[in-house]
């Protein structure tokens, strides 16, 4: 049986370190994301989350404001949902 994110302290903090971005406009929508929904996310938004950590501050400055579409291995339903909740908090 894995540990979901919400059991492990370890992981929310991991989570939370990981969004620390070299852009100040990424930090601020993704602190402030967390701040609000950080408890309530469900282990499939945590992945979806932890996909877009994956990409460089540009590429992803780029899908928070609308202005690219995901892509490769960002293209799927539960990271498209999740940047609507980003793109509203």
């Amino acid at each position: 049986m894995s540990i979901n994110h919400q059991a492990d302290p370890a992981n929310r903090a991991r989570l939370r370190w990981r969004s620390r971005r070299g852009l100040l406009e990424n930090d601020l929508i993704l602190t402030r994301f967390l701040d609000a929904h950080e408890s309530s996310l469900t282990d499939e938004e945590v992945d979806a989350f932890s996909r877009l950590m994956e990409l460089s501050d540009n590429e992803l400055m780029g899908l928070l404001l609308a202005q690219k579409e995901p892509q490769d291995e960002t293209d799927l339903p539960q990271v498209r949902a999740l940047l609507i909740r980003l793109c509203k908090a």
